[in-house]
């Protein structure tokens, strides 16, 4: 992992620690809570958000050692032992977003206390980057408020043909994300082979996303693997080698990895196979969505990027928010 081995040599001092709780009400029935990790140490602050889901599980946070001076490979080894949560959390994923807010913090700071950034500690630089609109409300107003607009969309199974085919004719859909992997949560979708074949038929340039692969679903995707692309079942380049198929696409969620070591062992693998990648937001209420724009300015900056600023999570469809693509990252840090 030529990236990895680059980052943990960093050297590192950690001698503070607090956090920041947030929270935005999106509706009567869910409120969207966050914690952000602050480590401090040589004059120097790194930050990292916890986008565990569910409110309760933030209401307890772990206190990690402090080591003082180390590198950041060191730290991230320690961290193997801690205690994430007080009892068992509410999804099995959060462990992983949990351990992402801490390694992410600490990859801040030891990039800013070395006065580098993310593409320098890499060797790599920093691309303006790509993004798509992410949005479950009216398609067709985001488009009237911003025509150039480039969206990934959620469909359900209650999707009339004609009502895709004005979809399809826009022109403007890039990734169509299926959500078969989701179980007991609002976006679940149950899959069906019909409104696959349709998707084939009319969106023939779109990257399809978390489409089941079982039965008469894997039949009505056949011949389509160049398209296919997976998030929520990957959490490691183990996960990508499971898969029945080589997709062409990943869908590279940071905090789905746990470690910046697995993260970076998934994109490097995904690079060795020629599978293309795009990263992808989880409703961050702070700094971690520009942490996912600058693993995309670095790794991924033409791809079809779900990493579109937070003003568009802030309202409706309206003219002036930030267009695509997004300028290059400046200064040090994460």
């Amino acid at each position: 992992m030529a990236s990895w081995d680059r980052l943990r040599a960093l050297a590192l001092v950690v001698d503070g620690f607090r956090t920041e709780k947030r929270s935005v009400d999106v509706s009567s029935q869910f409120t969207r809570v966050t914690t952000t990790v602050v480590f401090a140490g040589g004059g120097a602050e790194g930050r990292g958000e916890d986008v565990t889901y569910t409110a309760e599980d933030h209401d307890w946070f772990p206190e990690p050692e402090l080591p003082g001076r180390t590198t950041l490979g060191e730290f991230s080894a320690a961290l193997d032992g801690l205690t994430l949560f007080s009892g068992e959390p509410k999804m099995a994923a959060a462990g992983d977003y949990r351990r992402w807010a801490l390694e992410s913090a600490a990859l801040d700071l030891a990039l800013r206390q070395n006065g580098v950034s993310f593409a320098e500690a890499t060797d790599r630089e920093y691309q303006p980057v790509r993004f798509v609109v992410s949005t479950r409300d009216d398609a067709f107003a985001w488009l009237a408020a911003s025509p150039e607009l480039e969206l990934k969309l959620d469909p359900e199974n209650e999707w009339e043909r004609s009502f895709m085919e004005r979809l399809a004719a826009t022109g403007r859909v890039r990734v169509l994300d299926l959500k078969a992997y989701y179980t007991g949560t609002p976006v679940d979708v149950v899959p069906d082979p019909e409104l696959y074949r349709t998707i084939v038929e009319l969106f023939p340039d779109v990257v399809i996303e978390d489409a089941s692969l079982d039965g008469a679903c894997g039949d009505a995707l056949r011949g389509e693997e160049a398209r296919l692309s997976f998030d929520a079942p990957i959490h490691s380049v183990a996960d990508v080698q499971a898969l029945a198929v080589q997709p062409g696409w990943m869908n590279i969620k940071p905090s789905r990895f746990g470690t910046v070591a697995r993260l970076l062992e998934c994109i490097e693998y995904c690079d060795a196979k020629a599978i293309r990648m795009y990263g992808g937001g989880q409703f961050e209420l702070g700094l971690g969505r520009m942490h996912i724009q600058a693993l995309a300015s670095v790794f991924y900056p033409d791809g079809p990027n779900d990493v579109a600023p937070s003003e568009y999570n802030a309202g409706g469809p309206r003219a002036g928010l930030p267009q695509s693509p997004l300028p290059r990252p400046t200064g040090p840090g994460f």
